[in-house]
This record gives structure tokens, sequence and C-alpha cells, in this order.
């Protein structure tokens, strides 16, 4: 396969980025239609990017030939569905975080593109970001040795509509990213046990209707490291992301949110420039990700971030949110 057709599956914000990257930046991919239930979107992004079709129905691209996978960029609640029902189509699947939100869901997505024989690669995208795959690097070779102490954190910007945030998003969608890292950071391990605190520091008038916009996590891992993860919908300087990995041969510190390297020495101290959004912070890391994906569909091979990744990150985040409910330590189910 020279070029593989996609068809992009939401187009917001964050499709919209990837549908640009399948249009512009991959060389071995073509954007043959996007699909949003809104018309005017749909056909908006497809003519701004050259797209054959838009589609207001997804059962649409199932009966498009020229739709060999499909870039799930939809509302995360959605997403176990449309993984099952892209895979009995036939088609490879590249799915934004999370792959679903309960166990039973990613099973069923999971066993879904294996009878189907499909990619199935899902968007953890640090993955792919330089110096998170350069801290990676330093374990396998054996550098850093055995992990003891991890750190994951994201801090979103803020900007956000309290009345909009569905319950236990802040483990599902924003900490998601953090458990996969941990693990990511901790090749061959598997967290055992999580305990969680979480409330709603940025907007405590909606602590009563369940909002949680800040949390702190620990994690136990089954060779024994530990680790912490963070998260916090809003902070002032903007978007920030950064990890770090304490082995017995040393430490490897990852992201620091700068926009560049320049700093400015004036009266009022040394200041520097950080950056505002994902797609500023991560721009490689995302077209990173949709090249692995599509390469492994051109060349027949596993996906390099698994539905059972997914699983294995959801199960942590699951765990989290019923350690803030409880108030103490949960086993991650298996």
């Amino acid at each position: 396969m020279d070029t593989v057709g996609v068809a992009l599956i939401g187009s917001g914000r964050m499709g919209a980025f990837h549908a640009e990257t399948l249009a512009r930046r991959l060389p071995h991919a073509r954007l043959a239609a996007v699909v949003d239930p809104a018309p005017d979107a749909a056909e908006r992004l497809a003519g701004a990017l050259g797209a054959d079709r838009a589609y207001t129905d997804v059962a649409q691209a199932w009966d498009d030939p020229a739709v060999q996978a499909v870039v799930i960029a939809a509302p995360a609640r959605s997403h176990a569905d449309l993984v099952v029902a892209a895979a009995g189509a036939g088609r490879h699947v590249f799915c934004e975080k999370p792959m679903a939100v309960t166990l039973p869901e990613a099973g069923r997505a999971i066993d879904a593109a294996r009878s189907a024989g499909v990619v199935l690669q899902v968007g953890f995208n640090r993955r792919f970001a330089a110096d998170w795959g350069a801290a990676r690097a330093l374990l396998d070779d054996g550098t850093l040795g055995t992990p003891r102490l991890l750190r994951s954190l994201t801090r979103d910007p803020g900007g956000f509509d309290p009345s909009r945030v569905l319950p236990d998003t802040i483990f599902l969608e924003t900490l998601i990213h953090d458990f996969d890292t941990l693990r990511f950071l901790n090749p061959g391990a598997e967290a055992v046990e999580v305990s969680a605190v979480g409330d709603a520091l940025v907007e405590p008038g909606w602590r009563d209707r369940g909002l949680l916009d800040t949390a702190v996590v620990t994690v136990r891992f089954d060779n024994g490291a530990m680790a912490v993860a963070e998260a916090c919908f809003e902070a002032a300087y903007g978007y920030d992301v950064r990890g770090e990995v304490l082995g017995s041969g040393g430490m490897a510190t990852m992201g620091d949110g700068r926009r560049s390297g320049m700093a400015f020495s004036g009266p009022a101290g040394r200041l520097v420039e950080t950056v505002r959004g994902d797609q500023e912070l991560f721009p490689e890391a995302y077209t990173a990700e949709l090249a692995a994906f599509v390469e492994a569909v051109r060349q027949g091979r596993p996906a390099p971030v698994t539905g059972e990744d997914a699983r294995a990150a959801l199960a942590i985040a699951l765990a989290a949110a019923e350690s803030v409910r409880t108030g103490g330590p949960v086993r991650v189910e298996k």
C-alpha cells in the first residue's frame, strides 16, 4: 500500500490538527474524507484541506472504498463504539485518548480490532516527543538502571467551561496521558495500587456538583517503583507537561515548557516565554504518532501504542477515581 486513505472522524480543535497532518505533512497518507455530524463543519474542513468528501454520518465512511483507515477525534465517550464500528468495517484505527472509559468497553474495542485483523493505535503522543523518547532510550540501554521514582504532570492553560466537564474527566481524559507515560518510563512493569486526592480548586463553586479540576495520584508498580502524577486544569503561565525518572543509574527529566531557549534579562529580572497550548508544545509528536500509524498500516505491522496500552492506563485512571471517592488506596484491576 503506497498511500493510505484516511477518514477523519470529528473536526474539532484536535481533529482539525490531525486532518492537516494527514493532508499536508505525511507523504504516505491522504485525507480521503472528513466526518462530522455538523454539515458545515465537515464541509469547511474538507474543503480547506482538499479532502475528497465530507460526511455527516460515519456509516458513509464505511461505504467509501477510498477509506482504508480512520482517525477518531470525536468526543471521548464515543470512542469505544467508533473503534468497534471501524474495525467491523475492516478499517484500521487511530483513536485519540481515551480509547474507552470503562474496562469492558476497552476489552470490546481490543477484541473487535483483533478479530478484524486491523491496526489499532491510541493517541498517547508523549511517547513520540523527543525528550520522552530520549529518556526511554536511556532506560532501554541500561544507562538509567532500574526505575525507583517517577513523576509526570499535566497543567492545562485554563479557560475551560466547568459545566461541560463530565465526571472523572481529570482522570479519564487528562491524567490518562500521565498514567501511560509512567508505564512507558517503567518498561515491563505494571501498576498494582493507586491512591489519589482531588478537588475543585480552580472552580470551587462547582465542587458540590462533582467537579474535580486538580488532582494528585500516587502509583505503586509491581517492580517496586513508586510514581506521582498530578494535574490541574489551570496554570496561569501556560501549558506545562513534565516528567522525571530516578533510576539506580541516574535521573532523567523531560520538558520545561519554554517557548524557546531565549531568556530576557531586564529591570524586572530574568524572564522566559512559556508555551500556551498542547499543539504548540507537541507538534512534532502529534505528527510522529500519525506517521507511525500510517507506516504500521502500510507495512502490516502492529501499532507502537496498542489497545492493551490504553486499557492499562484506563485501569489506573479508574482506580484513581475510585480512590478519591473512597478516601483510601485502590488495587488496580487487571
